[in-house]
């Protein structure tokens, strides 16, 4: 598995979306059955990544050419692997849907009533955390490079705060693209590696979550 974890950039994916759902969950009422399903769902989609891993690498060991069964052996482990994902999503849905929702409209009825500048301190201590996550990394500065990536972190930040302030899907929607958008020019010029700019996204949101959950 430290094999998977260390060269599979899927496999990192997983665990990292399975660590911000686990601990988005202690902030919820979650029951004993809830957790039992959740926990084998993630369980489930990294053992088809490691299953797609194996069978990728034993491919690859014992075919030096192009062949066609082979390629459509991988294209089959990957389908399973997305299979996963995709239950592992509508469980998901099922699970945090109404908890979620009745948070949300908690959080805006506080947001609307706090002091105004509640939403630019939730801001700074994201870029806090962000810029003591790169000093514990030792990697970039605190405006370029590094992990995680402080423009992916902040911009995310800020779409999970606009989705708790509006009703609007469209603007939902449109503020999670301005964000994607400026994790990708982060990778497209060079200055953060895909996994740095998912981990970014990642904090952003549950750090978000988290700070909206305790202090309002």
């Amino acid at each position: 598995m430290l094999y998977a974890v260390r060269t599979q950039m899927n496999m990192k994916i997983h665990l990292l979306i399975a660590f911000f759902i686990m601990s988005i969950s202690l902030f919820y009422d979650i029951t004993k059955i809830e957790l039992i399903i959740l926990s084998l769902t993630i369980t489930l989609v990294v053992f088809a990544e490691l299953v797609n891993t194996a069978i990728e690498i034993a491919i690859d060991a014992t075919t030096n050419y192009y062949h066609p069964l082979a390629k459509i052996a991988k294209n089959i482990s990957a389908g399973a692997v997305l299979l996963t994902a995709l239950n592992a999503t509508f469980i998901g849905y099922l699970i945090f849907w109404d908890k979620i929702s009745n948070f949300s409209f908690t959080v805006i009825n506080k947001i609307k009533q706090s002091n105004p500048y509640m939403v630019f301190m939730i801001l700074l201590m994201v870029v806090i955390f962000t810029v003591i996550a790169k000093a514990i990394y030792g990697e970039g500065t605190p405006l370029r490079g590094g992990m995680p990536s402080g423009h992916s972190t902040i911009s995310f930040s800020i779409a999970t705060i606009i989705s708790f302030i509006t009703n609007e899907p469209i603007i939902v929607g449109l503020s999670f693209i301005m964000a994607i958008i400026v994790a990708q020019s982060r990778v497209d010029t060079g200055v953060h590696s895909l996994n740095e700019v998912i981990v970014g996204a990642i904090l952003g949101i549950g750090l978000t979550i988290v700070i909206l959950k305790i202090f309002l």
